[in-house]
C-alpha cells in the first residue's frame, strides 16, 4: 500500500480501569455464562486463540487491526521499503497502558503477525495483551514478554510472507468470527477469550458479581461432600440455605 494511502489512524474511547479490572477477576468462563443467560449474547469467545503461557489473565479495550488476503496489484514487493506502510505497525502506535490489540487474521497459520520486536515496543507501552486468530513469530522471546497473548499458533514467517495482509486498523474486525468493535472489552485467562461490549459492560459486572457470591456459597458445601443436586445449581432448599449463609456474612 502506498505511504500517502494509509488512512488516518482513529484512537479508541477507553472504559474507566476500575470496570476492566472487576471484569478481569470474574474470569472468561463467569463472563460467557452471564452474557448469554442474562444478557442474550449467544457466544461471545473468540475460538481458537490459545494462551501462549498459561496462568496469566488480561484485559483491556480492544485496538483492532484487519488482514485480508493478498493481492499482489496493492501489496509487492515495494511494500517493505517503507516501514510506516505496513499497517501492523500503525496498531500499536495508539498503545495506552491496558490496551488489548485483536487480530482478525482470517486463521491464516503461515504469518507471523508480530514478532518480538514489535511486541517488544506493546509491552513497553503498557499494553495487556494480544489476541491473533492467526500466528506470531520469535515465540520464545515473546513467552517471556509481561504481556499476556492468545494465538491460534506459531510460525518462523513474517507477517506478510504468504497470504495476508494487514489492511485496516481500529475497525470492526471478525476475529474468529465474533464481532469485535474498536473499544470493546476484551478479557483473556485460560479458557480463552470472551469480547464484552462496553455498553453491557457494568450491569455485567453486577450480575457476575451475584453469580460468584452464590458458587463461592456452593462450592463450600460441596468440598465438604453435600449433594450436588441440592447445590449445582442452588435447590429451593439450597437457595434458602444460601440466604441465610448471605445474611450470616452480612453480604
Amino acid at each position: 500500500m502506498a505511504a500517502d494511502r494509509i488512512p488516518a489512524i482513529s484512537d479508541i474511547s477507553r472504559p474507566p480501569r476500575q470496570l476492566v479490572d472487576a471484569l478481569a477477576a470474574i474470569g472468561s468462563a463467569t463472563l460467557a455464562s452471564e452474557l448469554y443467560h442474562k444478557m442474550g449474547i449467544r457466544d461471545p469467545q473468540i475460538r481458537g486463540p490459545r494462551p501462549l503461557r498459561l496462568g496469566r489473565t488480561a484485559a483491556g479495550p480492544a485496538l483492532t487491526l484487519q488482514c485480508m488476503p493478498k493481492r499482489e496489484d496493492l501489496y509487492n514487493e515495494t511494500e517493505y521499503e517503507e516501514p510506516e506502510r505496513q499497517l501492523h505497525r500503525h496498531v500499536l502506535y495508539p498503545t495506552q497502558p491496558g490496551d488489548m490489540v485483536v487480530v482478525d487474521a482470517r486463521g491464516d497459520l503461515g504469518s507471523g503477525i508480530f514478532g518480538e520486536m514489535m511486541l517488544t515496543y506493546f509491552a513497553g507501552r503498557g499494553g495487556a495483551g494480544v489476541v491473533v486468530d492467526g500466528c506470531i513469530r520469535d515465540s520464545a522471546h515473546a513467552a517471556a514478554l509481561d504481556i499476556g497473548i492468545w494465538v491460534r499458533d506459531v510460525t518462523p514467517n513474517f507477517h506478510a510472507q504468504t497470504n495476508i495482509v494487514p489492511f485496516a486498523v481500529n475497525v470492526p474486525i471478525a476475529c474468529s468470527n465474533v464481532l469485535v468493535i474498536p473499544g470493546d472489552i476484551i478479557v483473556a485467562d485460560d479458557d480463552g477469550v470472551v469480547v464484552v461490549p462496553v455498553a453491557l459492560a457494568p450491569k455485567l459486572v453486577e450480575l457476575a458479581g451475584a453469580h460468584i457470591e452464590w458458587e463461592e456459597f456452593s462450592r463450600s458445601r460441596l468440598a465438604q461432600g453435600g449433594d450436588l443436586r441440592k447445590y449445582y445449581p442452588l435447590s429451593p432448599e439450597g437457595e434458602a440455605e444460601y440466604r441465610a449463609w448471605r445474611h450470616a456474612q452480612q453480604k
